[in-house]
């Protein structure tokens, strides 16, 4: 097992660039929903010890809050690590175990929403463990509980049970947020229906190692266009795991936008980056963009 990274986490604030027509084109609502500033939290913790990762969350929920961020995304099975064997089992718990609890807690003092990777387990001694993301909002409520549908490799086919609901959505800060997780975002299907089903904004814990980095660099963002969302794409870093079961994970997390455009970008390393997901440049581009619209579903029946 690696060790844990020591790095101080560096902030990064970007700017998102204009949208495609000048503003003074684009009327405005005073009761239009704000800006939700976002925080990704790219990091691997300490793999087997989530006491170590919920310090790391605690601490990084702090300097999310200090820089506006309303909400903080971690990465896929950020509670526990990813690469830890049979210790999935050992760790898994249920949604609202003494983890969910203790994440709970660090969201109501910090007053911001935050979304983290761990291993589910099917209720109170069951048997089934699910690649699970959670939701809880700022006041340390549990919103919503993805269990991830499409399992990477042997490695997670060993160890988890898909799961069965492709949309799980909740409403935060005007915007319906949808979760998913890493290998999930891959399949073009899978997005779509998050799409026709009014999602805004597409929160993706991941753990994409080498040599699948192009995902992040080239799939996400033409993920955000062509379903006229925002896409979080949350990763984790650097080597990891022993043996058969090691990885060596890419970093690149980003939060991508409506008009194809990558509005923050993490390196290879340790980071906390923050940005804003605009509501009005949401609108702004499906207007011009009218994908949802214009396509022809009765000539892709086949497709499914």
């Amino acid at each position: 097992m690696s060790a844990p990274h020591t790095a101080p986490y560096r902030q990064y604030v970007f700017h998102p660039a204009l949208p495609t027509r000048p503003r003074s084109a684009m009327p405005s609502s005073p009761a239009s929903p704000q800006p939700l500033r976002i925080a990704l939290l790219q990091s691997s913790g300490r793999p087997g010890s989530v006491a170590a990762n919920l310090k790391v969350l605690d601490e990084a929920a702090g300097r999310a809050a200090a820089a506006g961020a309303a909400l903080l995304v971690c990465s896929e099975m950020f509670l526990t690590g990813y690469a830890i064997g049979e210790d999935v089992r050992r760790l898994a718990e249920s949604a609202d175990g003494d983890a969910a609890d203790a994440v709970a807690d660090i969201a109501a003092r910090h007053g911001l929403a935050i979304v983290y990777g761990y291993p589910e387990r099917d209720g109170a001694g069951g048997e089934r463990v699910f690649n699970s993301a959670q939701l809880i909002d700022s006041s340390g409520t549990r919103l919503a509980n993805y269990r991830k549908t499409h399992l990477f490799g042997g490695f997670e086919q060993d160890h988890f049970t898909p799961g069965e609901q492709s949309v799980v959505q909740a409403d935060l800060g005007g915007l319906r947020v949808g979760l998913m997780i890493c290998y999930d975002v891959e399949f073009p299907e899978n997005v779509r229906a998050h799409a026709l089903a009014g999602t805004d904004l597409l929160l993706v814990p991941t753990a994409q190692m080498h040599p699948f980095q192009f995902v992040a660099e080239s799939l996400v963002p033409v993920r955000a266009f062509e379903n006229q969302m925002y896409v979080a794409y949350v990763n984790r870093t650097g080597p990891e795991g022993e043996g058969a079961e090691a990885f060596d994970f890419v970093g690149l997390s980003c939060l991508a936008s409506p008009d194809g455009a990558t509005r923050l970008r993490a390196g290879r390393g340790e980071e906390l980056v923050v940005g804003e997901v605009d509501p009005e440049l949401l609108r702004s581009s499906r207007e011009t963009n009218p994908y949802l619209r214009d396509r022809r579903p009765g000539l892709y029946a086949s497709l499914v």
